[in-house]
């Protein structure tokens, strides 16, 4: 059986994975080798002990992406991979214990330095995006958004000036953009603290900006469009946060809202934003 790439990086507890690589969400050798060091280490080869995995790892993280790529639901992973209850089992640990961000994090950062900036940035973009829910979504945590017409959640994210993705946070749709701004810039500066400067649409204008100021320390620039401008035209820095909408939508998991749990939509967003980055950190420069 053929050894699993990487083996000794990410101290996989199986010998190997003989699964071939048939789907497009499937690990490269080169993404694997990006993310197996990042992943934590087994717990039978853990000081405390602990009985030996029954999967190799690579084929959860191709199960994992599978299910962020295509937008199946768990029960219908296909037979090659792990029972979905394994792979889910793993996806709710590593989101509960810090390994979903922790990973996206670190591949943020070597991105960055690939193109040449700083691992941490100082400067954010941030925006917000209404997104239909499911059935399965909750009531009581979705909302109607007059302005979209939509009957979902709203996600708020807060990107570097790349695109690259520093900061989630998922309400109800019927939350103003203001409002949901405040705990994502609070959070932003919690985990960022080199951020000194961020931009935002007009929606954000009002209270918001002077509390930033006063109490994060953080300057917020609204970016308004020319007056007497009815056509479509790219503006100046928020062209960038939309793109990262427009990227994490490509991903049908994360196309509409299919999780009870907001925390799990916000988990599928880095794991998006971790396949897109693994990708551009692999391909032929």
């Amino acid at each position: 059986m053929p050894v699993c790439p990487a083996v000794a990086a990410c101290a996989c507890a199986r010998p190997g994975c003989g699964r071939p690589r048939r789907y497009p969400s499937d690990t490269s050798d080169d993404e694997w080798a990006l993310l197996a060091p990042l992943l934590p280490v087994p717990a039978c080869r853990a000081a405390a002990g602990g009985r030996p995995e029954a999967h190799c790892r690579r084929t959860v993280m191709d199960a994992l992406r599978y299910v962020i790529h295509n937008g199946c639901v768990w029960r219908a992973l296909p037979v090659d991979f792990p029972p979905w209850r394994t792979v889910y089992g793993y996806y709710r640990r590593w989101n509960a214990s810090g390994v979903t961000i922790a990973v996206h994090d670190a591949l943020r950062g070597q991105a960055r330095q690939a193109a040449g900036r700083e691992a941490e940035p100082t400067a954010a973009v941030i925006d917000s995006q209404s997104v239909r829910a499911a059935a399965t979504a909750p009531k009581a945590s979705r909302g109607w958004d007059n302005a979209k017409k939509v009957n979902g959640r709203k996600r708020h994210i807060a990107v570097d000036t790349t695109g690259l993705l520093l900061e989630v946070l998922i309400t109800p749709a019927s939350v103003q953009d203001r409002d949901g701004a405040r705990p994502l810039l609070f959070n932003l500066k919690r985990a960022r603290g080199r951020v000194r400067h961020a931009w935002a649409d007009a929606g954000y204008t009002g209270k918001l900006l002077p509390w930033a100021k006063k109490w994060l320390k953080l300057d917020v620039e609204v970016v308004n469009r020319p007056q007497g401008s009815h056509t479509f035209e790219v503006l100046p820095r928020r062209w960038v946060v939309e793109r990262t909408l427009a990227w994490v939508t490509s991903y049908r998991r994360c196309a509409r809202d299919y999780e009870r749990l907001p925390a799990h939509h916000e988990a599928n967003i880095y794991w998006a934003m971790t396949i897109l980055m693994t990708r551009r950190l692999t391909r032929p420069s």
